[in-house]
């Protein structure tokens, strides 16, 4: 895999990677950015996002279950001083749908965690991170919780 960013002036940069896609990179104007893109830290919590996403939805869909939303949320704390690295993550699941199968969900969380995604893998080497569920059943529009756990690898 190659990535790179071409530079574009003050603190903005366009980063690009072999698929061919280009995204905006940027500071905050306070460190002398024009706060015009995202932020390389924001980014590593997007790319864990994203990565355990494609896994739990993917699995749920060969599970056969009936969902109509589904959003994986990451709250990174960082450290106050500089290199200001992610000290501990929670990861939150929501998965909407019709009889969602609260196992199904709990294996599709530990399959990622424990197997498919490299970005979960690699970054739990270096911080802490808690995996939480929250399962909502979709009827007339509304939306209401039903299930809520956790899943803590053994």
């Amino acid at each position: 895999m190659q990535a790179k960013v071409d530079w574009k002036g003050r603190l903005s940069f366009e980063g690009k990677a072999d698929s061919g896609y280009s995204i905006a990179l940027g500071a905050e104007a306070a460190v002398g950015g024009d706060a015009d893109g995202f932020r390389p830290m924001e980014l590593m919590a997007l790319s864990l996002a994203g990565c355990t996403a494609m896994d739990v939805v993917s699995i749920l869909q060969k599970k056969r279950q009936d969902m109509t939303a589904f959003e994986v949320q990451v709250d990174a704390d960082r450290a106050a001083d500089h290199p200001k690295v992610f000290t501990k993550a929670v990861i939150t699941y929501l998965v909407s749908g019709h009889d969602v199968d609260e196992a199904a969900v709990v294996r599709a969380i530990e399959l990622s965690s424990q197997r498919y995604c490299p970005a979960q893998a690699m970054l739990t080497q270096v911080f802490p991170m808690e995996l939480h569920y929250q399962i909502f059943e979709e009827a007339g529009g509304k939306r209401e919780l039903v299930k809520q756990g956790s899943y803590t690898p053994v």
